[in-house]
């Protein structure tokens, strides 16, 4: 059974610091990118960034460039999101994915989500 288990959410004050992690376990993921997506209320789930699980590429958005960094740790099969100096307009739920490229479509497999809020 695959299974992606994000956690590390939790409420900061702005300029606080998460780290998020993404467990994955149920199958090997080394051909997918590992990415992680948000959404706020009412608003589309968006593209955070994406981590090539084999050979450590990452991509991200350009709000988030600078401020959160996307990494993997292939001996636990566990993705990270640090992120540094958050602001509110960052609250939302955090989900991470194994698919491809930036759309959420093309993303096959999700984790439940954590939420993340952060006060002015």
């Amino acid at each position: 059974q695959v299974q992606l288990v994000d956690s590390g959410g939790g409420l900061v004050q702005a300029g606080g610091s998460l780290r998020l992690s993404c467990a994955a376990s149920g199958r090997t993921f080394s051909g997918y990118t590992m990415g992680w997506f948000r959404q706020a209320p009412g608003k589309e789930r968006e593209f955070i960034a994406r981590i090539s699980w084999s050979v450590g590429l990452t991509y991200y958005r350009d709000s988030v460039k600078g401020r959160f960094t996307i990494s993997r740790d292939n001996a636990k099969n566990t993705v990270y999101l640090q992120m540094n100096n958050l602001k509110p307009e960052d609250t939302a739920v955090y989900y991470c994915a194994a698919g491809r490229g930036v759309s959420p479509i093309l993303y096959d497999y999700w984790g439940q989500g954590t939420q993340v809020t952060v006060s002015s």
